[in-house]
């Protein structure tokens, strides 16, 4: 089956959560969070809720878990969190839970990060990988970033994405 066979089947409305881990982000400038749920209610899916949480691991990786067990996500996307200061520890919290591993994800999105922002793309563990069937994507908290990932990696194959993990 080809990979445009495979995207016909997958559901037509994907419906995602989306986290902000930031330590000073509120609802009134979280423009990264804005963005995504933006971005995927322009494409057709729906957002099912969403949360700003503190830069603390055991708190990050509790709510996603929390998110991946409710039966009503099938994606769960959290921004924030994911460079190399001391603060940041999303990659951490999320990689720690996941059960299968896109490698790719974080490769394509370094590449085409390179292109806009040079070497300073290898600073981001931007990563993907699925929670039993839920699948998990952990982006930068850039707005700019975000936009990136969101239009060239994860709108164009998110229902794919989610209808061969639930296969």
């Amino acid at each position: 089956m080809s990979s445009a066979e495979h995207k016909a089947q997958g559901p037509g409305r994907v419906r995602v959560f989306v986290v902000t881990v930031s330590d000073t982000r509120t609802d009134a400038d979280d423009t990264s969070g804005r963005a995504i749920a933006g971005l995927l209610e322009s494409a057709g899916h729906q957002v099912t809720g969403k949360a700003i949480e503190k830069d603390e691991p055991a708190r990050v990786a509790e709510l996603v878990r929390q998110q991946a067990a409710i039966a009503d996500v099938d994606v769960i996307i959290t921004t924030g969190g994911t460079g190399l200061s001391s603060r940041d520890s999303t990659f951490e919290a999320v990689d720690a839970l996941l059960q299968k591993r896109l490698p790719g994800f974080g490769e394509l999105f370094r590449m085409l990060s390179y292109h806009d922002i040079g070497p300073a793309a290898m600073l981001s563990r931007a990563c993907a990988g699925t929670i039993g069937k839920v699948v998990v994507i952990s982006l930068p908290g850039s707005e700019a970033a975000v936009r990136l990932a969101m239009t060239k990696l994860v709108i164009p194959e998110l229902a794919h994405l989610v209808q061969q993990t639930q296969k």
